[in-house]
């Protein structure tokens, strides 16, 4: 579903057009600056641009449609459709919690677990690693 929207000029209008034919992506609204005319509009990013003052962008390089706004002398018209691209989702893998590793020179007050009993293969395991909570006093 498309929509219309005239900014009454002169330029500049606020807004950062991306792609085009010679990049093979629709023309579409890649930021929209901050308290300027466009965002005073109903412009929103990632919005495409359909037509530019009655013209369909369909054919139009990047440059022609710079060109063509740029030529806009009081108003510009732009045709423009609603985004359909989906808000991201993360695809990453949740993050897994491991144990804070013990630094040496730190102390445990309240050792809540009976000690691990050392084992003969501990040599396998990085030096940093406590084994066992030591007995300590008040500091």
């Amino acid at each position: 579903m498309s929509y219309s929207v005239t900014l009454t000029g002169p330029g500049p209008w606020g807004f950062r057009l991306q792609g085009g034919k010679d990049f093979n992506m629709p023309l579409t609204i890649s930021r929209i600056t901050p308290g300027s005319k466009a965002a005073q509009s109903q412009l929103s990013q990632g919005d495409l641009v359909v037509a530019i003052d009655g013209v369909n962008t369909d054919t139009m390089t990047h440059l022609e449609a710079q060109n063509k706004i740029k030529s806009a002398s009081y108003n510009l018209s732009l045709t423009l459709q609603k985004s359909k691209r989906p808000i991201p989702i993360s695809t990453a893998a949740p993050p897994i919690q491991s144990p804070l590793p013990v630094i040496p020179h730190q102390k445990l007050r309240g050792c809540l677990e009976p000690p691990i009993p050392c084992r003969p293969d501990s040599s396998l395991l990085p030096p940093h690693t406590d084994l066992a909570c030591e007995p300590h006093g008040d500091a």
